[in-house]
Order: structure tokens, then sequence, then C-alpha cells
């Protein structure tokens, strides 16, 4: 977005002197109308016409008194006293006037009209003002014209926008699941409200606050908030706004958006996004002259160079900090970091809360059970859950909002939207049903492991089936046999296919859990220090600034023990999967024929046929008559070298 701010001053002084140069023109165009107006109402006397060849019998009948030449037209009276006008041709006639001295008639003629000294001024200067006046538009186009509304001459100003304390209406009771982050930024806004209470005792508030964290956690509108709490105005502008390609605009953008701040302090400046031009220097790339670096330089001296009681304070988010300027992050400028992380379980339920006031809900829904549903999810992903919840209620014509359509719109969300109208031949809709009852076997038997929430063969989104896995808590960190756990549970679709098909009958279909898989397996070994043989060493590589630049930091002999120690623990996993698959061979026919007749079961249904009873249907089934899955007892998962644990959702088969 880009937007821009011009001063308060400047803007009406521009609004005055054009409302009167437009009151002067619509009075001229007024009068000229009015002058036009009365001059044709103005009452002509009675003419006759008379054509040249009558006019001339007139004459030498001696039935003219008087005529007045004026050019081509004649106009005259005749001896009756009736008054007559004619136009003689454009040939030259050089009898006309011994015509008319012969036949007494009184030839007078008239001296071709003078325009005025005004007249003559007016003609003489008006080319000047209109040369004049062609050139001030073009200049106060280029300049911005009222408002700033930016031209080419305009770029080196800042893009930032202004928001006035009253045009802010988001206040701290507006964000919720950060409480951590409020308390280190609530001390700002009683400086801004009263900055004499801590400058008498010699406090400085913090210059820059540097605000952290993943996508979607909040952290704009928390700085909206700071403002409107503190009721000061708010600039916004983003990093990207700055750099243009010619060097030196973002440096000028900058000192321009300092000096309009300070004159509207105590106010906040809020940069989105800073990782855009606050990058560290150094890089290879452009040297001192690049545009970008320019722009961070000009924006270091900026931060340092006017003082804390002057009431300006620079607010700044990004999804990067690790790739900021070391300069940038030192006490004085951006001294203070505060990080805006993922909700846990009371505040997604606080955020939820906060969305739901204006949605007519129904005396059933529960905030604290919709939390406990949707972990990972960022205050951004839980206003999405709300809004999707309000269509599927609009679209069902509902009143209220209900359960029912959260549960929908979470595993929309979550899963996908359901495609429907997608025809799956009775062979692969088999095969599908085989691959989601691998993953949720193997799932619903590690150790450790979330439960198995929903697994369903109806195409969501890529995928051609489904199985969700639900953590019962947050969890922030994993052990070694919960990320084994999910290796095996990831093989257990394709292995499922392989038991049933044969080699043969395997299918691409667990291409993402392969991908998922060997990508966990290799973070292991080479990140976070789980591999027995190469022991806690980091061996991963350093990222470059730019595409391309990594840097390997291990040797050839390593990277061949890498290889091999993702390889020994890809095949454990694998192994384990195998087995027990091949021991409750009965549970996998018996849940494809579930998924097979129900397309969609949840937890119920899972545990019902992992403890070989009764099938109960899906709360939404219509269908009452379902037989019985009978099945022994399933085998407990082994807990030899391979300790396996639990998963998060798992794809199907890719489309």
């Amino acid at each position: 977005m880009v937007f821009i701010c011009c001063d308060v001053a400047v803007f009406y002084e521009d609004m005055a002197l054009n409302e009167i140069f437009k009151n002067l023109i619509l009075g001229s165009l007024i009068l000229l109308v009015m002058l036009s107006v009365f001059h044709n109402l103005a009452p002509a006397p009675q003419v006759s016409t008379l054509d040249y060849s009558g006019f001339i019998n007139d004459v030498q009948q001696e039935r003219v008194a008087s005529v007045v030449i004026d050019g081509l037209k004649i106009e005259g009276k005749r001896v009756d006293g009736s008054a007559f006008e004619t136009v003689r041709p454009s040939v030259l006639d050089p009898h006309l006037i011994d015509d008319l001295l012969s036949n007494n008639v009184k030839v007078e003629g008239r001296e071709p009209a003078q325009p005025g000294l005004l007249q003559q001024l007016f003609f003489a200067v008006l080319p000047v003002l209109l040369i004049i006046g062609v050139f001030m538009f073009f200049m106060r186009q280029m300049q911005g014209g009222m408002g700033g509304k930016g031209g080419p001459m305009s770029f080196g100003k800042s893009k930032a926008r202004l928001l006035s304390e009253d045009q802010i209406k988001t206040t701290f009771a507006d964000v919720a699941g950060v409480d951590e982050a409020k308390e280190d930024v609530s001390e700002l806004v009683e400086y801004l409200r009263d900055p004499a209470r801590f400058q008498k005792l010699g406090g400085k508030i913090p210059r820059g606050v540097l605000m952290s964290g993943p996508p979607g956690t909040g952290k704009t509108l928390l700085a909206k908030a700071i403002a409107g709490e503190a009721k000061v105005p708010f600039f916004s502008i983003s990093g990207s706004d700055f750099v243009e390609m010619f060097v030196g605009v973002g440096a000028s953008r900058v000192r321009d958006m300092f000096d309009q701040a300070k004159k509207q302090a105590p106010c906040i400046i809020f940069i989105d996004e800073i990782d855009a031009v606050g990058r560290h220097r150094g890089g290879g790339h452009g040297g001192g002259h690049d545009e970008r670096e320019q722009t961070l330089n000009q924006l270091l001296v900026e931060m340092d160079g006017f003082e804390g009681s002057e009431g300006v304070i620079v607010i700044a988010a990004t999804n990067r900090p690790d790739v900021l300027d070391r300069a940038l992050l030192r006490p004085g400028r951006f001294d203070r970091q505060v990080y805006v992380g993922l909700p846990d379980i009371r505040g997604r339920e606080q955020i939820l809360k906060v969305h739901m006031r204006k949605v007519p809900l129904d005396e059933a829904v529960n905030a604290s059970v919709i939390a406990r549903g949707t972990p990972g999810f960022s205050g951004a992903d839980l206003a999405n859950l709300v809004n999707e919840a309000a269509l599927f209620a609009a679209r069902n014509n509902r009143r209220l909002v209900t359960m029912e359509e959260f549960e929908k719109a979470r595993d929309k969300i979550m899963m996908g939207a359901e495609r429907k109208s997608m025809v799956m031949s009775e062979k692969e809709k088999i095969m599908t049903a085989y691959h989601e009852a691998g993953h949720a076997i193997i799932g619903f038997l590690m150790p450790e492991h979330d439960p198995v929430h929903k697994v369903t063969i109806i195409p969501r989104g890529r995928a051609l089936g489904l199985t969700q896995y639900l953590p019962e808590d947050d969890k922030y960190s994993h052990s070694r046999r919960y990320l084994l756990g999910r290796i095996s549970s990831a093989y257990g679709g394709r292995i499922a296919e392989e038991l049933t098909g044969g080699l043969d009958a395997v299918s691409t279909g667990a291409s993402s859990d392969i991908e998922h898989a060997t990508s966990m397996a290799r973070n292991m070994v080479t990140k976070w220090g789980l591999s027995e043989k190469l022991g806690p060493l980091l061996y991963g590589e350093d990222e470059g600034q730019y595409p391309g630049t990594a840097r390997q930091n291990y040797s050839s002999d390593t990277s061949r023990i890498i290889d091999e120690e993702t390889r020994r623990i890809i095949d454990e996993c694998y192994s384990t999967a195998v087995r027990i698959l091949t021991e409750n061979r009965d549970i996998l026919e018996a849940m494809k024929d579930v998924l097979m007749e129900y397309e969609t079961i949840d937890n119920d249904q899972v545990k019902d046929l992992m403890a070989r009873v009764k099938v109960r249907p899906p709360r939404d089934w219509h269908v009452n008559d379902v037989p019985p899955q009978d099945v022994p007892p399933p085998s407990a998962a082994p807990t030899n070298s391979t300790p396996p644990n639990n998963v998060t959702p798992i794809g199907g088969p890719a489309a």
C-alpha cells in the first residue's frame, strides 16, 4: 500500500487558494452568460431584408432617401421612412455610388469598429496569462498537486500515511492472546500520555521498538492499539515504500517522514516489513551506493539523531529479525524487541471471543472447545475461522452460527475445501481408503501420539484423501520419539497400498509424505543433533543474504555419513510401520470398508475399529443400520530402538 502524507497547514492553504480561483472563474462565467442573455433578449428595431436587385430598382425609382455602407452590408431608409438592409455581391460595382448620387440618395460610410483600451489590453495579456496558467498547472501536478497526490517531482516525499488520533479506533481491548507483548509496550502508552512523568526523573523512553514473530500474530494491530490508547498521530508505511530505482530517493523519503513526525510529536511511526530495507549491509552486491543501503544509512542517522523527549517513537514489524543489520538493533535505535508469538489455548480463546462479538452465536457455541481444536492457529487464522463459520451459516440460511459451522470452517482451513464434484473411480477410491487407513492405524498405535481427529476419502484441496491428527495440548518442543513416530506414520499410506495390492499397485499419492519424512529425518541428523553417530553438531548450510549464496560447512565424507544416517532412520521407521500394519491387517481391511461406507470418520469410529467393536455411525450420518466390525485386538506398538510417537495431519494421495 502506498500512502501519501501532506502537511496540514499547506493543505488548507492550497484549498483556500483553489476555492478563490474557482469562485473567480465561476463568477466570470455567470457574468458572461447574463450579458449574452440580456443582449439576446434586448428588442431590436424592425428592419426588412431586401435583395440587391430590389435595392437597385428602388434607388432608380427614387424611393430610397439615405444609405449607410458598411463593407458589403448596406443599411438604408426609404422615402416613406421604412428601414431596410441588403448585402451587395462581393463583385465590384463601380456604378453604385454614381447611381446613388444621381438619384438624390444620401450616402454615408461607417468606420470599422475599433476595440477599446480594456479590450486591447485583455487580448494582449490573455496569451501570457494562459501560458503562465498552464505552466503553474503542470508544476503543481508535478509537485504533487492539492493533497499531495504525487507526481514526478514528489518521489522524494514520504509515502507514509498519517492517521490522526480521531481516526484510530483500535485499542488494547481489540488485541487478545498477546498479554506479554501488551505488557512490554504498555509503558509506551504511559509515556505518550504523560512524557513529563518520565523526563523529570531522567528516564528516557525507548526510541524504537521492534516487534517480531510469525505472520498473522497481530504485530500491526498491536502498533495501532498503542496509538489508539495514547491518542497520538500514527504514521504508517511499508519498508518497500522507501526503495526506488533512483539512488537517494529512499533516504530523502526517510528524512521527509521524520520531519513530518517531529511536527506532529508526540506521535508513532510504524514501519511494516522493515526487513525490506533493514537487511544487514556488506552482502557484496551493490556496494555502498546501493539504494537500499543508502536508505538504511539515513534511517540509522534519523533514529539516532533525535532525542526521546521529542515524543517520536518508531515501531517496526518483521517476520525475519535475523536478517536485520546489527546497527539497527543496537541500544539507542531499536533498543527494545517484543516477540509476538502464536497464541496458546487461553490466548486463542480470548482472540475468538474478540472476533465473535459481531457474529450472532448459538448458545451451544463454546470458544474454549474451538480453541482446543485449533492448535497452531494465529490471530489471523482465528479471524478467518470465525468469518468462514459465518459464511457457512449464511449459505444455509441460518439466523445463528452454530458449532457445526465452526467445525466445517476448521476442517476447510486445516484440510482444504471439499471437492464433491470430483468423480473418482471405485478402484481409486478403494486405494485411497487403504492409504488413509494406513496413516490412521500407525498414528493411533504410536506412543505419545496426538489423537486421530478425522479420516476422510473425500477429495480436499490438492489431496484425494486426508488423515488429520489433533494434539491435546500445545507443544513447543518435540522429542526424538515424537519425530520417529511422525516419520513412521508418514509412510503408513504407502505401506498400506503395498500390502494390499503389491509393489506394482503403489501410487504416486505418497510423494508429499515421502518428502515430509525425508526432510524431518535429515533435520534430525544435521540440525537437531539426534543422530548417535554424528552427535550434537550442526551440519546445516549457512544461509546467504541472497538466493544461491548458501555455503556448505562440512566435508564430502561428512556429507556421505549424513546420507547414511538419514537412510538408516528412514529404514528403521519404515520397518516399524510395516510390522504394525502387518500385525493389524484385519483392522486395515475393516477401516477401508468403513471409509467406503461413510467416506468420513472421526475419532469415535477410529477407536471402535481399533477396539474391534461395532462401529458407531458418524454424528452427521443418517443411516443407523451399520454392520459391526469384528476383528481381533490390536498389537501394541514396538518399543525397540525405533521408538515411535505422535503425528500432525498427514496428507493423502496427491490429486
